[in-house]
């Protein structure tokens, strides 16, 4: 799933280059990096956030507890209230768009041509979220039956296809960013046509059928309701913050976007797709009532996050403005644009422990069937975020690097907050070994950023090389981390065997 995730993230980072090329900072992508955050926001708290977190340990019950037409008949009717209330809702905010924009990016109704692109844009995009949350179903699915490859491989066509359309076919329009909204529409027609084969092979694939009184259906809303809400944390702060950012000058949307799809790479890679694979572990473990196991799996979840996310703190800090100069800084993206970029990036990077930490701390509440508790922090959390975002953006002055702050410092909160009634209940009771864990990782840490900054340059030597040169250094110093890293793990005694469950 990691290896699907790591070629989807790339092509996702080539995506971006492609965009920021050629739209630059300005306002054809400040109003599509806002207006698609509207489906893509309501796709990670729908489909990849609270549906599968419900849908999972529900199906994974019934799995473990019923008969294969009882499954079935289940997948069914969740597949049919599904359909369609995405039908609905898709219609509504196609009827009454206007009004959408103004909820999502007020500031863009006082700039006439931000509020029609925008309100285009929206209309063209938003039943991408029809296609995306089907396929989340899809992949709820497979995943409950031990298929992980297929669900992780789907969004490399999604971004195939945009990287295509954005190369080949803008560049034909008058406006580019209508070709480039139209081809995220046909991305998720084909991501949705991709899930029937493997489905079939199952026997799974669903056929439409609506009772909302079916005991697993009731379930799954019950749990999914609350999980809106702490399932999507992130993103809802995230969301918080771009309707903010239609308030700040042009280009800030897009140099948080930027900042926000560097973020992606780790945690995309590896705590997206470790929450996803140990939700149905969890949720089996539950069933069984096998509360040890169920402990160790959170606990060597965590280790590893902490493994991952500590050293790509350090790299996306100490060479933020490399990497954003190497990646993006030509055509219309210029080095204002790169300047502004990386200090939102290294604002957001310093929460990165605590965004991947998130993605594996809620799934031990959802497996469980208990999302009162996750609900609760994450309400708590947005109220931490809006009021940090409206301090340190507009009051203090930090503009788009104060609300990428504000995101870091909430995604804290809700992990102490998570980590604490963990503990408290004793869902998750630390194992042994933490201290020698923690001295490994500290050591191999700083070990890691002394060589890192030694073979840092300066930004004016930097600018000096070519494109290739500046790639080839940065992925030089890249290499040398990674090695240094894993090296002085290995030199300390941690082993791969160690990092297995």
């Amino acid at each position: 799933m990691s290896f699907w995730t790591f070629v989807s993230r790339i092509l996702g980072l080539a995506r971006d280059i492609v965009f920021t090329s050629l739209l630059g900072a300005g306002v054809a992508l400040d109003a599509y990096v806002v207006i698609t955050k509207i489906p893509n926001v309501f796709r990670r708290i729908f489909a990849e956030g609270a549906f599968n977190q419900a849908f999972v340990p529900v199906l994974s019950e019934y799995k473990e507890n019923n008969s294969e037409n009882e499954v079935k008949v289940l997948i069914n009717n969740v597949f049919g209230v599904l359909a369609s209330a995405l039908l609905v809702i898709t219609a509504v905010v196609l009827v009454i768009t206007p009004i959408f924009v103004l909820i999502f990016a007020p500031g863009f109704y006082e700039e006439p041509i931000k509020k029609e692109l925008a309100t285009d844009i929206l209309r063209i995009t938003f039943p991408y979220l029809f296609f995306v949350s089907l396929v989340a179903l899809s992949g709820s699915i497979m995943n409950t039956y031990g298929k992980f490859s297929i669900p992780a491989l789907t969004p490399v066509f999604y971004n195939l296809v945009l990287v295509c359309t954005a190369i080949w076919i803008a560049p034909l329009y008058a406006v580019p960013v209508y070709a480039i909204a139209w081809g995220m529409f046909v991305a998720g027609c084909i991501q949705l046509l991709i899930q029937i084969y493997p489905l079939l092979n199952l026997g799974l694939l669903p056929k439409f059928s609506l009772d909302l009184k079916h005991p697993g259906v009731k379930k799954v809303v019950y749990l999914m309701i609350p999980g809106i809400i702490a399932g999507g944390v992130t993103q809802l702060n995230m969301l918080v913050d771009t309707i903010l950012a239609s308030f700040l000058p042009t280009g800030s949307p897009t140099w948080l976007y930027v900042s926000d799809r560097l973020m992606q790479l780790p945690l995309g890679i590896f705590a997206i797709a470790i929450g996803t694979v140990i939700l149905p572990r969890l949720s089996s473990l539950h069933q069984t009532e096998n509360t040890q196991e169920f402990s160790k799996t959170m606990d060597w979840s965590i280790r590893l996050v902490l493994l991952i996310g500590f050293p790509a703190i350090i790299g996306l800090v100490v060479l933020s403005e490399p990497i954003i100069l190497t990646l993006f800084e030509r055509g219309e993206f210029l080095a204002a644009d790169t300047s502004k970029t990386s200090l939102s990036l290294i604002a957001l990077a310093l929460g990165l422990v605590a965004f991947m930490l998130i993605k594996v701390l809620i799934p031990g509440f959802f497996a469980r069937q208990n999302p009162q508790t996750p609900v609760k922090i994450a309400l708590a959390s947005m109220l931490v975020n809006g009021l940090l975002a409206w301090l340190l953006a507009f009051y203090l002055g930090f503009h788009h690097v104060g609300l990428a702050m504000a995101s870091s410092i909430a995604a804290y909160f809700s992990v102490m907050a998570l980590l604490f009634m963990l503990l408290k209940n004793k869902i998750y009771q630390i194992e042994s070994g933490w201290l020698i864990f923690f001295a490994r990782m500290i050591i191999s840490c700083l070990v890691m950023y002394f060589i890192v900054a030694l073979m840092n340059i300066d930004m004016v030597l930097w600018r000096e090389l070519d494109q290739v040169q500046r790639a080839v250094k940065l992925l030089l110093i890249c290499t040398a981390a990674i090695i240094s890293y894993a090296g002085i793990l290995w030199i300390s005694g941690l082993r791969i065997a160690d990092l297995r469950r």
